[in-house]
């Protein structure tokens, strides 16, 4: 049976050490992160991808323009991650099997990652969450029953998906794999300069992005 899956794209953080350039434009082979990401879940086969904007939204939201992806604007972005996981599971449809929360800033992650990571879900067995294993880190994206996004937005708005993970690690399920994708993500510019010498890929801001 084909699950039917949601995701949530956090896209909203406010980069202070990238300066306040958001991350979500950064480009890779002239296509925004954030739109990658979009189009790596939607190819995967995720029903309803929700993107959670915040910081510089105006400057974001066009990169998602038809891709097929709903958009969130967190007008409490400035608070932290948990609020946006919050807006986004809340702008989740009813009816889904699993819902993946994403990040917009990592490079690497496609389709066939995102394929695996339902893979592993679908074969977790009892777990309610399951959350990529490399060399002994947890890496992203992850991928929920909808029974935790209900117990996530049932507590106070400092709960998250993580505080979940903490508080219920017998019910996660760890897809162990050498696949460095899901450790990879962009948060300085060193990362930047990292990426680029270890995977000979350039990493980009389009032009006018200014800090």
């Amino acid at each position: 049976m084909r699950l039917a899956v949601g995701a949530v794209l956090l896209a909203a953080g406010e980069a202070r050490r990238m300066g306040g350039r958001p991350k979500a434009l950064l480009q890779l082979e002239g296509v925004p992160l954030v739109r990658r990401q979009a189009i790596a879940l939607t190819d995967a086969g995720v029903r309803d991808v929700v993107v959670v904007l915040g910081h510089r939204a105006d400057e974001v939201e066009p990169a998602l323009r038809d891709v097929g992806a709903s958009v969130v604007r967190n007008a409490d972005f400035s608070s932290g991650r948990v609020s946006s996981v919050r807006a986004g599971l809340a702008a989740l449809p009813a009816g889904l099997d699993a819902i993946v929360v994403a990040l917009a800033d990592q490079p690497l992650i496609d389709a066939h990652d995102v394929s695996a990571l339902l893979r592993a879900f679908a074969d977790r067995g009892a777990a309610s969450a399951v959350v990529p294993c490399i060399d002994g880190e947890r890496g992203n994206p992850i991928v929920l029953e909808t029974a935790v996004r209900d117990a996530v937005l049932a507590r106070d708005a400092g709960f998250g998906c993580r505080q979940w993970l903490a508080t219920h690690p017998e019910r996660i399920a760890y897809m162990h794999t050498a696949n460095l994708h899901y450790r990879v993500d962009i948060d300085t510019q060193e990362d930047i300069e990292t990426f680029a010498a270890r995977y000979g890929r350039v990493l980009r801001w389009p032009p006018g992005t200014s800090a």
